[in-house]
């Protein structure tokens, strides 16, 4: 009977062991480690940012029109814009 205990816990053990060890050499990084510079319109403002899964929201006033443009977050390259503009 001991002999079963103590084989189960090392057979637990390993398995934890082995989980992080997984975990550690494969864990994708979340910190974007590169720089970069995204320019904007002149007189254009940030009136907000966030974050909605792997995607950063910009949202700009450019001459009174709001503009929403997403980005990836681990790579920041544009994904889309989309414009507000009032009815005539």
């Amino acid at each position: 009977m001991m002999l079963i205990a103590g084989l189960t816990t090392a057979l637990g053990i390993g398995a934890l062991l082995v989980v992080i060890g997984y975990r550690l050499f494969h864990a994708e990084g979340s910190v974007v480690t590169s720089m970069s510079t995204a320019t904007l319109p002149k007189g254009a403002k940030i009136l907000s940012t966030g974050t909605a899964g792997d995607r950063l929201a910009v949202t700009l006033d450019i001459a009174g029109m709001v503009e929403i443009r997403t980005f990836d977050a681990r790579t920041l390259k544009p994904m889309g814009t989309l414009k507000f503009a009032q009815e005539p």
